[in-house]
């Protein structure tokens, strides 16, 4: 068994680490926050993003980066997207040689819109193969050790392997793809979607306009992807459509309980500041809006959900424009058309 590092001690990089921790890896859960680290030696539980899951004896919290990565053989990044630059920056001095980096995270960066993987490459070079997992899964429900599947990509397949060797258990199963795009846009545009489904809920506008949102809301993802070089049936699995059935739908997601309290007329902000965790799908909504736009693809479902989080619209205007909007054959899969 590999040494493994997990940068992020938020709900999901807690939950990665107990997985890996029953497997019976040695696993070191990096946290910035000393007082954080602290507390999960002292209760042997992450209080703050994952209170009812005890941390296997295996699992190490710290806040030393120097002792996180010593040895380790897999680096697994699970940092929210606009950190993740700096803690990969700051880790690229005490990388083992040979380690390999799995990026757990969904989104893409400010200013420079590049995927969180390419992010990672352009900090630890062409020496440290990065591979990305993606897919629906709950971290309350990977700590719980109840069954998940998710995507692993890379365009190394035998870094893909080894990956899926390592993290595969009884309870959780990785499918390779070498659709590192497809796998990334799908991980991070289901997000805004999930902000639109709670809104749709919200307003009580029924399950015709949920299942007619996930439906449209995919083929709005599939046509950025395909813009960016990702392939169009990578966005029918785990990390496209898997993935944005359970954020839509499911009551641990966070965006989607953002978009429920928008619905109820609640401010941005005043939803944000009340919430532990972060909500990716509001940095990724106006990152895939200038992504669209540089590419070619019209993002309506984006868009109007970035006017929604602006408070120039209400949520049930948004929805009206959404219905208003030409109509159009459901095949044309021009990426420029709506």
């Amino acid at each position: 068994m590999r040494a493994v590092a997990v940068l992020g001690s938020g709900s999901w990089g807690t939950a990665l680490a107990v997985h890996l921790g029953t497997l019976g890896h040695d696993v070191r859960l990096w946290a910035r926050d000393a007082a954080l680290v602290a507390d999960m030696r002292a209760r042997r539980a992450n209080a703050v993003y994952l209170p009812d899951t005890v941390l296997p004896s295996s699992v190490r919290p710290t806040a030393d980066l120097r002792e996180a990565l010593d040895g380790a053989g897999i680096v697994l990044a699970a940092v929210p997207s606009h950190g993740t630059r700096a803690v990969v920056r700051a880790a690229m001095p005490m990388l083992d040689s040979q380690a390999i980096v799995v990026s757990a995270t969904k989104g893409f960066e400010e200013r420079s819109l590049l995927r969180v993987s390419q992010v990672i490459a352009e900090e630890t070079g062409p020496s440290h193969p990065v591979v990305v997992l993606s897919g629906p899964s709950f971290a309350v429900e990977v700590a719980r050790r109840l069954p998940t599947a998710v995507s692993v990509a890379s365009s190394d397949a035998s870094v893909v392997e080894i990956v899926q060797h390592e993290f595969r258990g009884p309870t959780f199963r990785l499918y390779a793809s070498d659709d590192v795009v497809g796998v990334e846009v799908g991980g991070a545009m289901k997000n805004v979607i999930a902000i639109a489904a709670g809104v749709v809920e919200s307003l009580g506008l029924g399950h015709n306009a949920l299942a007619a949102l996930i439906t449209r809301g995919l083929a709005e993802i599939s046509r950025l992807a395909f813009a960016l070089g990702g392939r169009r049936d990578t966005l029918a699995g785990l990390s496209g459509l898997g993935d944005l059935v359970l954020t839509c739908t499911g009551s641990l997601s966070r965006n989607r309980h953002l978009g429920y309290e928008l619905g109820k007329g609640r401010t941005l902000d005043e939803i944000l500041a009340g919430m532990k965790m972060v909500a990716e799908g509001v940095r990724t909504t106006r990152e895939a809006i200038d992504l669209g736009r540089k590419q070619g693809v019209e993002m309506a479902i984006t868009e109007k959900m970035e006017e929604v989080m602006a408070g120039l619209k209400t949520p049930r205007e948004g929805v009206q424009e959404l219905m208003l909007r030409r109509q159009r054959p459901e095949s044309d899969e021009t990426p420029a058309d709506p």
